[in-house]
């Protein structure tokens, strides 16, 4: 058995072992940069005065004209000027009689050339008709909230697109018409 001096020693061995080797180790030195020296300078002294400040040029004075003095004329007697009336007293306009006649509605302005209106109109008649189609074959009992939602604006679409026809309005109704078509399209696929 070892006594508490043997076991001391063991113990404290490799810390003595460590303790020896624990000496940084040193960086090969490398040679130091030397710096060039700065480029000489050839600064050329500013012998040139800065010109003297120049006055602003004086405007000439003005001499107003020489007022001329009327002649004696005789004096007469004008009668007095009635003054306008003020502002806030201006008679008010009457209002305008009722047999006046009413002014021509508005006229609607076309983007469609007048020729070609009526192939137009039956375009978008056809592609509501088609929508109306697939809309009458869905069963919207069986529909998901979604489907239910694209449907409802399907319809809202037809309706829209129904009311522009109306108002001559074929560019919008197209637009309406070829998209509640399309949603019915892909509802009536499902």
């Amino acid at each position: 058995m070892m006594s508490k001096t043997q076991w001391l020693v063991v113990l404290l061995a490799p810390l003595a072992a460590a303790c020896t080797h624990a000496q940084a180790k040193a960086t090969p030195e490398m040679p130091a940069l030397e710096m060039p020296a700065p480029p000489p300078r050839d600064v050329q002294p500013n012998d040139v005065e800065a010109p003297p400040p120049v006055s602003l040029a004086t405007e000439p004075a003005r001499n107003p004209p020489a007022r001329l003095r009327p002649a004696a004329t005789p004096a007469r007697t004008e009668p007095p000027k009635p003054e306008p009336p003020k502002p806030e007293t201006l008679p008010i306009e009457p209002p305008k009689p009722a047999d006046e006649p009413a002014k021509p509605p508005l006229t609607t302005l076309q983007t469609t050339p007048a020729t070609a209106e009526g192939e137009v109109e039956r375009g978008i008649r056809a592609s509501l008709q088609r929508a109306n189609i697939d809309l009458n074959r869905i069963d919207y009992r069986a529909l998901n909230a979604d489907a239910r939602t694209q449907y409802d604006q399907a319809k809202r679409f037809v309706q829209q697109a129904d009311e522009a026809m109306r108002t001559k309005n074929l560019v919008f109704a197209k637009s309406i018409a070829e998209k509640a078509a399309t949603i019915a399209a892909q509802l009536a696929g499902r």
